[in-house]
């Protein structure tokens, strides 16, 4: 489908300022909207743009408007949204709009969803592309635009997608995308976990699947794909399989197991990256990557930071930051990687029940410290399933807090003890990103260890 000669911008942050530098490249008659002023907005004004700051959506704004081009923090039901629903106005991503603005001999995309994991299959993805050889970067929710890479010089672009972005997409359809796991997690913006699992779904529109066959919602996700299905699991595989055997990652998609890597090539470690490079490992064999080019990249693989990454050891105790950790399912890959810990947890929970992931790793705790918009949430939790547990409850507002959090961690702390920011909520309560909560916690916790050292 075409893009229209006047479109509405919703939000002016990286993505849709980007979204909007190329429409009025096309020479579009561009609007944008955004509920404060900054120098983006100002740029774009300066280019050319009709740029509106209002704290409320002015429906008129839509007036002779044949497109809406929504940033992906604007819900189903949002104003702008509804309004435009109500118009017959279609609306769309930053990832939708790059795929309609490719051009004949554009570039491949392998695309990546699911709850947790998706920085790290993504940037393993990448990693395999390259190492093949191919021309590639890792691009999308990852913080890349896509409409600024997607005629650029490549040949395969590893995408992460945010259900936000899919459901907000009708025509996307990658040569393969891969869908890791579905736990509850952005309930509020979906209305609902089926709502969300839809929107994962839209990255199979290609009509190449990967999935994770040790999820069961994914499984069920998979059974209503008219796409062809391939699977991963942590488990011996079956024919037509990816899994693990006898320590090695195995491609059983041909007629005998071929070895990839040996599980313990895999970091950062955690059974759940050796799922991510699985799910990795069937992308890049989609476009031709071969086995051993995809084994030397994970040997060589470098992790992003804030995902399960140590810090520090000090006096037999172990201080990691797993800041990425937005959400109970995530959290719990990291609490199940350690015997005994002192959780650093709290944050926005974005209406997700925490209950079951603290029943299941309350037993493995020495303490926890919590902070953030929803630490009452967590206490009251951790009371119920682990009574006699020390927790630190803590009403800093801003990142100073983190000074606290490492002083009442190390004071809970004994040796053979993790220290362990995995927060289980977002963070824009405090912090302006997981990436600004984790430098915090880092900075405090050395801090700390290098006073008591001094």
């Amino acid at each position: 489908m075409r893009i229209a000669d006047n479109v509405l911008v919703a939000g002016a942050r990286v993505a849709g300022a980007a979204c909007a530098d190329v429409l009025l490249n096309r020479g579009a008659a561009v609007r944008v909207y955004d509920r404060e002023d900054s120098e983006r907005m100002r740029a774009l004004a300066a280019r050319g743009a009709t740029c509106v700051v209002a704290a409320e959506f002015d429906p008129a704004l839509l007036d002779g408007v044949e497109q809406v081009v929504l940033s992906p923090g604007f819900p189903p039901h949002h104003p702008i949204a509804t309004a435009a629903s109500a118009a017959g106005i279609e609306a769309f991503s930053e990832p939708e709009l790059a795929w309609r603005l490719r051009e004949p001999g554009a570039a491949r995309w392998l695309a990546v969803t699911g709850t947790n994991g998706k920085t790290t299959t993504t940037t393993m993805l990448a990693a395999m592309l390259a190492q093949a050889g191919l021309r590639t970067a890792a691009v999308g929710n990852i913080g890349v635009p896509l409409v600024h890479t997607a005629n650029g010089p490549f040949d395969v672009l590893a995408v992460e997608l945010s259900s936000h972005q899919l459901h907000w997409s009708s025509e996307l359809a990658p040569t393969a995308g891969a869908v890791l796991n579905l736990a509850p997690d952005h309930l509020d913006w979906h209305g609902g976990f089926d709502a969300y699992a839809e929107a994962k779904a839209a990255v199979w529109r290609g009509g190449r699947a990967v999935a994770n066959l040790d999820d069961p919602s994914v499984v069920a996700l998979a059974k209503h794909t008219d796409a062809e299905v391939t699977g991963f699991t942590l488990n011996h595989p079956e024919p037509g399989q990816y899994g693990v055997a006898l320590g090695f990652l195995v491609d059983y998609t041909g007629p005998e197991p071929v070895q990839i890597c040996s599980v313990d090539d895999v970091h950062p470690a955690g059974w759940h990256n050796v799922a991510n490079a699985l799910a990795a490992a069937a992308l890049a064999r989609q476009v031709g990557v071969t086995h051993a080019d995809i084994g030397d990249a994970l040997r060589k693989y470098v992790p992003e930071p804030h995902r399960n990454v140590t810090l520090v050891e000090h006096a037999g105790v172990t201080w990691v930051d797993d800041s990425k950790a937005t959400n109970p399912h995530a959290a719990a890959a990291a609490l199940a990687s350690y015997d005994s810990i002192v959780w650093v947890a709290g944050g926005q929970l974005k209406g997700v029940d925490v209950e079951g992931l603290v029943a299941q790793y309350a037993p493995k705790m020495r303490g926890a410290v919590l902070i953030g918009q929803d630490r009452a949430v967590v206490a009251e939790a951790l009371a119920r399933h682990a009574p006699g547990l020390p927790v630190v409850v803590l009403d800093g507002r801003d990142d100073a807090v983190m000074t606290e959090v490492a002083s009442h961690a190390a004071a809970l702390a004994e040796p053979g003890d993790t220290v362990l920011l995995s927060p289980a909520g977002a963070s824009y309560d405090m912090f302006t990103s997981y990436a600004h909560r984790g430098d915090a916690f880092a900075a405090a916790a050395r801090a700390l260890i290098e006073g008591e050292a001094g």
